[in-house]
């Protein structure tokens, strides 16, 4: 038993503000039950995600207290007494979607929305706002429940250390890009528009030049991040510029439609042109049926929320956007929206890190911090660094 450790992690303190506190080493328990299905992680890496910026912005309604981090990497250092297929010493990859593996979603695939791990709706994540009040990652130590389920094992260790800048982006931005890219049927040859160029939005520029897509746009408001798309071959489109998105298209692929479109800003988007400063939380999902061509699809794995206390009007503070709905209606487009289920995508973009058929961790710039630094991150990234903040808790990277 490892209980005489201590432990610390980010946070959340209220809008603007996370600190590093003492916090409890986790207890292989859920409430007052064994949890004999759980392992305890000293945790290798854990990420800071555009989600947990939602957050501390005061954007959604976390309370002051809740200890933040859903993108995980770990080594298990204590396995409960069901847990039969790991052991002490493993590296693994900690999917942010909590799945119980038993329930009729599980068995579909659908682990984003497990039925069993929280009380108030399907779907669970650590460290986020009514997903379920599993403590978060961005810690030294967690516990992850459904081990032999959710976990990923590296198969060697010391490959998994040396490529932990990438493999720590399994848990979930990699494979979240890649589901946006999938869901809009990006394939060889497609013309691809990513919208946003955070974290996610180049984890999906990727994922679609790993697809074999032919032209790949993307499209934010922060030149550092263009750049950064462009390091590896992206198109880009500076949102700020007036002028028709068609017309831009048009420049580039000599059509005005694209294929698929990915949606990686969520309901914090800002208008495009001369109004560019200005909150419009419904504005790329009108652009995107505006840029998709006729019986294209529209991925969405950008966050959108049910409740909103900082939006614009009353009808966002409660999800309730205005879309041009019958656009996409007449033009026959698909939609996909929802948490990405990890699982159906982590086993093969692992191998496709390992096998170096992809460099996932210079193309969204992967930063390593020690975990005093967090709340400098968390700064830095809210002020748009084209980075991807990664907590090194223990110095395990660095040494």
């Amino acid at each position: 038993m490892c209980s005489n450790h201590a432990n610390r992690g980010v946070v959340y303190k209220g809008a603007g503000e996370v600190a590093i506190e003492e916090i409890a080493f986790p207890e292989l328990s859920l409430g007052k039950r064994k949890c004999n299905h759980g392992v305890i992680l000293r945790v290798l890496t854990t990420n800071i995600c555009g989600s947990d910026q939602h957050m501390v912005r005061g954007r959604t309604t976390a309370e002051p207290g809740l200890v933040l981090g859903h993108e995980i990497t770990g080594q298990i250092i204590e396995c409960g007494n069901d847990v039969e297929f790991l052991k002490p010493g493993d590296i693994v990859s900690v999917p942010f979607n909590i799945a119980c593996g038993r329930c009729r979603n599980c068995k579909e695939g659908n682990t984003g929305i497990c039925l069993n791990v929280n009380p108030a709706r399907p779907g669970a994540a650590y460290g986020y706002v009514d997903m379920g009040g599993w403590v978060g990652g961005q810690a030294e130590y967690v516990m992850v429940p459904y081990a032999d389920f959710n976990l990923l094992k590296f198969p060697d260790s010391d490959q998994a250390m040396e490529k932990i800048r990438d493999l720590t982006l399994l848990s979930d931005i990699f494979p979240t890009g890649f589901h946006g890219c999938v869901t809009a049927g990006v394939g060889p040859g497609s013309t691809v528009y990513i919208a946003g160029a955070g974290p996610v939005g180049l984890a999906a520029a990727v994922s679609a030049q790993l697809l074999g897509a032919a032209c790949v746009i993307v499209g934010d408001m922060i030149d550092e991040r263009l750049q950064q798309a462009r390091s590896f071959g992206c198109e880009t489109l500076d949102l700020r510029e007036e002028g028709d998105m068609a017309d831009k298209l048009e420049v580039i692929l000599g059509e005005r439609e694209v294929d698929a479109f990915v949606d990686c800003v969520g309901f914090e988007a800002h208008a495009c042109g001369c109004n560019h400063g200005a909150e419009a939380p419904a504005t790329v999902l009108n652009s995107a049926m505006q840029m998709t061509r006729a019986g294209g699809a529209i991925g969405i794995p950008g966050l959108y929320v049910t409740e909103d206390p900082g939006a614009i009007d009353d009808a966002a503070k409660q999800g309730a956007l205005s879309m041009r709905f019958g656009l996409g209606w007449a033009k026959s487009h698909s939609f996909h929206t929802g948490q990405c289920p990890v699982m159906k995508y982590h086993r093969p973009l692992m191998q496709a890190i390992l096998f170096d058929k992809v460099d996932i961790a210079n193309a969204v710039n992967v930063q390593m911090i020690s975990l005093d630094q967090a709340p400098d991150g968390y700064a830095d990234f809210d002020g748009g660094a084209a980075k991807k903040f990664v907590i090194d808790p223990h110095g395990s990277v660095a040494a």
